[in-house]
């Protein structure tokens, strides 16, 4: 017995269904669906439609022996699943291969009575096929393949189903799983049970019989699910139980699929495409270039704002730049904060670090560079701007929501598109630029290094994300991004907002006033969470 594994190879060795709902076709489904790789040997090409069977054709089973060979030389095979095998001849090849490749794990659904209730198999092939069950883990018969395996007429109720199930476990020493999918009325029980210790031990796991005919294919999916599981878990009940919730919901969308006049298939990944879609995650960096992508036009309009072609260029009235710094450290204030609360909400350790250190360094480092310009106890006057409260509302709204991952996208603006600008006008920096300090700290090493730590981490959530939350971290940044552009915007023509307050000193130590309307300092000055 091999170690569970997260991702099993299983192997299943049973004939075709060119619908696609039974057969191999559904069983590479099956187990796709529930965990694992899946691959296949096939032992009869059936000519076949969800309204019956038309042909059967066997290749040489010497064929049949060189593509089992082909797979076990090559493949590490965790489970297999036997379903169809057409005759004699197929059986003990697949027999024969069984006893040289012993695979850890053998499901058997031993096809061999069709739904018209004919039988599949001749005689011979009937006894071949007992002295292959004994060879399995698990053995999945339906009601009359179990009468045929006990040598007794069809079990009608299910207390008799489990007796003849123990009967046949006891005779072939192998566990039975107990249908009763062919029985009258609304449940639908399974069993498990195993008499080959010599003492019977059955686990019933109850059932609801849904009103479909999309019940095309459930025995081989079943089966399939089940060698699945039990490789990924080594339970044989957990097995049971999650595969029959599984077929469950798969019968319960059958219908949807509209495949076929007659009994059609079960919707195999129908749970899979309700809770998971069939949209491709993106990686990292198709995220950072999708995102940057966006921001294309919003970049494009701060390029050309006076107020940064002024602070370029050092033409920047000194005015207009003193009140964008009591802004900007009105900002830095809240921005902290929700930088403390990504921090907090971060899962790991690196991540809280990071945050952490970001808000350490926006109410300090950043916050020294704008007091080195403002006179002492101007900012306990400044009023923040309609721009300023919008921008803040906006980032403690989503620190509020609790979401570490719109959180961040939210905060990453404020690293990239600063970094992007500084590091674009930083050649224009000189000793006697009237704005070197500010170009100088945004385009600095430190500052890019952790520019580029918070994309990395922002657009990896991202790409780790469900759609849904994607669509809202994407919003998140294209809103503060917005929010970057109008902060630019609004600097250049501050002398509305000017009024009574106190002043910032320029660099001939003249006052600038700041103060005017809009909500007080204490209003904005929320805390996240």
């Amino acid at each position: 017995m091999t170690a569970p594994r997260q991702m099993p190879r299983v192997l299943s060795i049973a004939g075709t269904d060119p619908t696609g709902g039974a057969g191999i076709q559904a069983d590479l489904k099956s187990i796709a669906a529930n965990g694992g790789y899946g691959m296949a040997v096939v032992t009869a090409l059936v000519a076949q439609n969800t309204l019956g069977v038309r042909s059967v054709h066997v290749p040489p089973v010497a064929f049949l022996a060189e593509q089992l060979d082909a797979v076990s030389d090559d493949v590490t095979i965790d489970a297999v699943k036997i379903g169809m095998l057409a005759n004699a001849e197929v059986i003990q090849t697949v027999g024969d291969w069984l006893d040289r490749a012993l695979p850890p794990v053998v499901v058997i659904d031993p096809v061999m009575v069709a739904t018209s209730g004919d039988r599949l198999l001749d005689e011979e092939a009937e006894h071949t096929l007992r002295s292959l069950v004994s060879r399995a883990d698990l053995l999945t018969p339906n009601v009359p393949e179990l009468a045929i395996l006990a040598d007794e007429p069809a079990a009608t109720d299910w207390a008799a189903v489990v007796a003849q199930a123990s009967r046949v476990s006891a005779r072939y020493g192998v566990r039975v799983l107990a249908k009763g999918g062919h029985l009258a009325g609304a449940a639908l029980p399974d069993a498990l049970v195993d008499a080959s210790g010599g003492t019977v031990e059955v686990v019933e796991f109850p059932g609801i019989r849904i009103d479909t005919t999309n019940t095309h294919g459930t025995g081989c999916s079943l089966s399939s699910a089940l060698a699945t599981r039990f490789a990924r878990s080594r339970d044989w009940s957990g097995a049971l139980r999650e595969s029959k919730r599984w077929l469950a919901e798969s019968i319960r969308h059958g219908a949807e699929l509209e495949v076929g006049a007659g009994h059609g298939p079960v919707s195999h990944f129908a749970g899979l495409w309700e809770r998971g879609g069939v949209t491709t995650d993106p990686t990292p960096a198709e995220v950072e270039a999708e995102w940057w992508e966006c921001t294309r036009e919003i970049r494009r309009r701060i390029d050309e704002l006076p107020f940064v072609r002024g602070l370029g260029e050092g033409t920047l009235d000194r005015q207009a730049f003193l009140w964008y710094l009591g802004q900007d450290a009105l900002y830095l204030r809240d921005y902290s904060r929700a930088l403390a609360e990504a921090s907090r909400l971060a899962p790991t350790p690196e991540e809280q670090a990071f945050w952490a250190g970001a808000a350490q360094s926006a109410i300090a480092a950043e916050l020294q560079l704008h007091e080195s310009q403002l006179a002492p106890g101007t900012l306990e006057d400044v009023r923040p701007s309609e721009t300023t409260t919008a921008y803040l509302n906006h980032l403690l709204a989503c620190a509020g929501r609790g979401d570490y991952a719109v959180l961040i996208a939210a905060l990453l603006p404020c690293f990239w598109l600063y970094q992007d600008v500084g590091a674009r006008l930083h050649p224009l920096s000189h000793a006697e630029h009237p704005y070197r300090s500010w170009l100088d700290t945004y385009a600095d090493d430190a500052f890019e290094a952790s520019t580029r730590r918070a994309i990395d981490i922002v657009t990896r959530a991202a790409a780790g994300a469900r759609e849904a939350t994607r669509v809202a971290m994407r919003e998140a940044f294209r809103v503060s991004s917005d929010h970057e552009h109008a902060f630019f915007a609004v600097a250049i023509s501050p002398a509305s907002s000017y009024g009574s307050g106190a002043g910032a000193c320029d660099e001939g130590g003249d006052a600038v006033q700041f103060g005017g309307g809009g909500r007080s300092a204490e209003d904005v000055e929320q805390r996240p969470g």
